[in-house]
């Protein structure tokens, strides 16, 4: 396996990709177009941290992190977090290609309300097969974001400088949170499939006694058995049901523990044990913050 190659800082990625020297030291956008002909991260591996918003366009090849590599198209903007692995790879860009990556430190965003809210953009915990889709209109509205925030660093800097160059990135994200809101929208149908697909699995799980091996299962697992990031299924669900995937996990707990208090004679904790819980207690806690009662309470006043 490949070494892995570190990248600490705006200045450091410039000088890798042989640009001149950044104009912002937190802060750079670079174009696809100006990037070197024979430019082959292939086999390579990076770790970096700095923050990547980028716009694929006019450019052939795949993008790989985590377990999965991602043949991207035009209009595709793929999110990168600090501390993420991305495998590098071969590409050809066209000459005229119009796309472009916005990389930042966290320390431009740290003392701002933007870095207080990072955690609110899901999508930068995505798989790369769940990459954004742009049409034309919406991938010219990021690109004139982009465009402004390079105009506000490369003039002169002055007091207002930071404030505006965070709030247009604040701004860009926002536009995504709606366009990633509009794709879960058209998708409907094969989301509707998904959500009966979780739902499946919940039931399989529970019914084949996991539970009471393994416990309560995670958002995560739930993601790995559904080829899913735990951010997106659980993006998937909440704009679908209007729950997240915990609250669905839960909310099928406490209803199958419904059916079991009211159809068996079996202890209440034999049902927490049953259902995954490792401490009986936890069980009740649960099932009092959904129904207002207690189990005990539950099974007889129903």
């Amino acid at each position: 396996m490949s070494e892995i190659i570190h990248i600490e800082s705006i200045e450091k990625i410039h000088q890798m990709m042989g640009f001149p020297k950044p104009k912002h030291p937190l802060i750079s956008v670079v174009y696809m177009k100006d990037f070197p002909s024979n430019m082959d991260f292939e086999g390579f591996r990076f770790s970096s941290e700095l923050y990547m918003v980028s716009l694929k366009d006019g450019v052939e090849g795949s993008i790989q992190y985590g377990r999965n590599s991602y043949d991207f198209s035009d209009g595709t903007m793929v999110f990168m977090k600090p501390h993420q692995v991305i495998h590098g790879t071969s590409e050809n860009i066209c000459a005229d290609s119009k796309g472009w990556m916005l990389l930042f430190h966290p320390d431009l965003i740290r003392k701002s309300e933007l870095g207080k809210s990072m955690s609110q953009y899901s999508f930068f915990d995505y798989e790369v097969n769940e990459a954004l889709h742009l049409s034309e209109e919406e991938q010219l509205m990021v690109s004139d974001l982009a465009s402004k925030i390079v105009l506000e660093y490369q003039q002169n800097i002055d007091k207002h400088s930071q404030k505006l160059i965070v709030s247009n990135i604040e701004l860009l994200l926002n536009y995504c949170t709606r366009y990633y809101d509009r794709q879960f929208y058209v998708r409907t149908n094969l989301n509707q499939d998904h959500v009966s697909q979780f739902e499946s699995l919940l039931k399989g799980y529970f019914n084949s006694g996991k539970a009471s091996e393994m416990g309560i299962p995670s958002v995560k697992y739930c993601g790995e058995e559904l080829h899913m990031s735990p951010n997106y299924l659980s993006d998937l669900l909440k704009k679908e049901t209007g729950k997240s995937a915990k609250d669905h996990i839960h909310g099928f707990v406490v209803n199958r523990a419904k059916n079991s208090l009211l159809g068996s004679t079996d202890s209440i904790s034999e049902i927490a044990y049953d259902l995954g819980f490792e401490y009986p207690q936890h069980f009740s806690k649960l099932f009092k913050s959904k129904t207002g009662m207690s189990p005990a309470q539950y099974r007889t006043q129903s």
